[in-house]
């Protein structure tokens, strides 16, 4: 389910009854209060407990999260906090114990959802001993609390006897779970016994490291007190201080537990060996001599990724797969309003100019992807409500007359709608002498509908979308919001399935062209493969022109980035460093795309083609003032299925090795050499006759 619908009453009734009757233990709230006369409401119950008052349902907060409750109740005005407490652990070798009520030894996989602030050692409860980090290791992390027990004991344990270790005792999630045991030397040995990443590794300077099972916060509470328990004086203990992770932190770990098991269940499926490549790096430019099929190959690893390995041919593709792959090239010319967005003339209705806010390419590709990843991410109730709304409105305008049929605001202001788009709601309003024209927000209106909520006057609208002013829109938004609610129950919807996460993946052909900073503007931030999602969000130059002005931009996490570019080419010289670090740079030489050259039909001219390149870039590469990156690629011998060499050599390689030997010592013999090597032959003068 998605947020009920409820009424300000309700909502007002279900506090009086919290008052009365306090929240059960599992219902208090981890991230977020609702303030209400300095009393503090956990705002999922508060919205479980109206739902029952107003709709006579069981009290549940299933359904929802605390984020969308936290909207939901900031949009009808109530004031909402975040919950910021700090929690001390303190374990010794007798017991465990919390300053937060709900923590239980009984289940410690609760540690998922707390974050670690602070670790550290009392020596006789009084002396305090912290952590001697290593180079590179995080000040505090879930594998602080067990790195400080190795770091306290670590003669002791350094001499318990092979079985000891291997007995030695770890975690324990419940009383019904086996305990996890072992203190291992290696990873290997470790991964024996537990194959996982799940592991804490203490460094050491003299003999074996030591690697133990480690996973929450909670996960090596067992063993920091089996530590104090043989090894520990009277008085030692450890604390650990965690507090509640916000709920950004854990959908970022949701979100990283799916993306992960996309990316390995479609690493195994896919064939081509780059692809491995891209989804491990996110951005990648394959980088080589030209003609080298790098552009041949962003394809076919695009096809192989997004079929999950059935083919390696975008041709193959059908057309709903061909909207998950964008091709581009950049060029000196090219800029922010191509790629991100920009002002664009537009005729208006007068006939007069303007301009008008439009999406680039980068940015329609990316808007298609985030829909995907978000609506991959949603309930079947929420998705259910929001396909649900969307049909009732294309049913209501596929039902009305554009510009004929009228509509009313709570004033009496009569107006038609003149024109829908994938935006906006156009509008014309005959009796305002000021503004008889307008455009609405389409999202608005959606939103109103999937929403549930029961909008009774223009001021509950202001107070869903946070504003504190109505804007003119809100009006003819509430009218048309009546106007479709109308509509609701003659028009009925079909069920609909989960949506899949799938891959999204965007080709910039000879990247090195284009001027970067002018073309990617402040997405150099978003494009890093470290702050995909919401953590990697900016305002757009334009973003004050948005129908939202307070809207981010970021790429979702399903989007993967190929470049392209030329070795030689002389604009790789001025490539970006900023932008050189967040790519991965592969090198494609000559002979790793000559399968390619599969698509010569004749086995004999395929086998021609193959030797003949190789005997010419072997004698390249000879060259003192050349290398591997002058070589000629296969892509060139294609031009065989309506070239003969002979044409092959005079019209483009010839020309084109010339350019490169240009300015070196004894062009001419060098020319003849890559002749021969390559099998071509001067024709003499009396065959140049018999040819004209």
């Amino acid at each position: 389910m998605a947020i009920p619908k409820l009424t300000e009453e309700s909502i007002n009734e279900a506090l009086k009854y919290i008052d009365e009757h306090g929240v059960p233990g599992h219902n208090e709230s981890t991230v977020y209060v609702l303030v209400v006369d300095g009393k503090k409401y956990p705002p999922k119950y508060v919205i479980g407990v109206a739902n029952h008052i107003v709709n006579g349902e069981e009290i549940t907060t299933q359904g929802y999260n605390a984020v969308e409750a936290k909207s939901y109740l900031e949009s009808r005005g109530y004031t909402i906090e975040m919950k910021q407490e700090k929690y001390e652990l303190t374990i010794t070798a007798d017991s465990v114990v919390s300053t937060d009520e709900r923590f239980t030894m009984d289940n410690l996989g609760l540690g998922d959802n707390y974050k670690p602030i602070d670790a550290y050692f009392m020596k006789g409860g009084e002396e305090i001993i912290r952590r001697n980090r290593n180079k590179g290791e995080l000040k505090i992390s879930n594998q602080t609390l067990p790195r400080i027990a190795c770091q306290i004991f670590e003669k002791q344990l350094a001499s318990l006897s092979d079985e000891d270790k291997t007995n030695f005792p770890i975690c324990q999630y419940t009383p019904d779970s086996d305990v996890i045991r072992g203190i291992f030397a290696t990873e290997a040995e470790f991964k024996k016994y537990r194959n996982t990443m799940e592991n804490s590794t203490y460094k050491r300077e003299n003999g074996p490291q030591f690697v133990i099972y480690s996973w929450n916060v909670f996960s090596t509470l067992v063993f920091a007190r089996e530590c104090l328990k043989r090894f520990g004086d009277p008085g030692d203990k450890f604390i650990l201080i965690y507090r509640d992770k916000t709920d950004q932190e854990l959908n970022q770990n949701k979100t990283e537990q799916v993306v992960d098991e996309d990316v390995n269940k479609t690493t195994k499926e896919s064939n081509n060996p780059y692809s491995k490549l891209l989804l491990e790096s996110k951005n990648i430019i394959f980088r080589g001599a030209p003609g080298t099929g790098k552009s041949y190959l962003a394809k076919s690893i695009a096809a192989d990724i997004i079929s999950n390995g059935y083919t390696d041919r975008y041709s193959d593709l059908t057309d709903e797969q061909r909207q998950q792959v964008e091709f581009v090239q950049f060029h000196p010319s090219y800029d922010y309003s191509d790629f991100v967005e920009g002002l664009r003339p537009k005729m208006n209705d007068d006939g007069s100019m303007g301009f008008e806010l439009q999406d680039g390419i980068f940015k329609k590709f990316v808007d298609r992807a985030r829909k995907n990843f978000e609506d991959s991410q949603k309930s079947k109730e929420l998705r259910e409500q929001e396909v649900s709304a969307k049909a009732i409105m294309a049913n209501f305008f596929a039902n009305i007359e554009f510009g004929e049929d009228k509509f009313k605001t709570i004033k009496g202001s009569e107006f038609s709608i003149t024109n829908v788009d994938e935006k906006h709601i156009y509008i014309s309003i005959p009796g305002n002498d000021s503004v008889d024209k307008l455009s609405l927000n389409i999202d608005e209106v959606q939103k109103m509908l999937e929403s549930g909520a029961s909008f009774e006057k223009v001021s509950d609208i202001t107070s869903f979308f946070g504003k504190q002013f109505a804007t003119q829109g809100y009006s003819y938004d509430f009218a048309l919001y009546k106007a479709i609610k109308e509509t609701e129950n003659s028009f009925t919807t079909a069920a609909v399935e989960p949506e899949d996460l799938k891959k999204y993946i965007f080709i910039i052909d000879e990247i090195n062209r284009g001027e970067i900073s002018k073309i990617l503007g402040e997405l150099f931030f978003s494009i890093d493969p470290g702050y995909r999602g919401k953590e990697g969000m900016v305002a757009t130059q334009y973003s004050n022109m948005h129908a939202n002005p307070d809207e981010k931009f970021y790429i979702p996490e399903n989007v993967y980035i190929i470049g392209t570019m030329n070795d030689i080419d002389r604009s790789v010289d001025t490539f970006d460093f900023a932008m050189r670090r967040r790519f991965r740079f592969v090198e494609v030489k000559a002979e790793d795309t000559q399968d390619m050259l599969e698509s010569l039909e004749n086995e004999e001219l395929k086998n021609e083609a193959v030797q003949r390149m190789d005997s010419l870039n072997a004698e390249i590469v000879k060259v003192e003032d050349l290398n591997e990156n002058y070589q000629i690629g296969a892509s060139y011998f294609l031009k065989l299925k309506t070239l003969g060499f002979n044409e092959l050599w005079t019209d483009y390689l010839k020309p084109l090795l010339q350019d490169y030997v240009r300015g070196l010592y004894d062009e001419a013999g060098i020319m003849k050499r890559f002749a021969k090597a390559y099998g071509y032959e001067e024709p003499s003068e009396g065959d140049e006759n018999e040819e004209a």
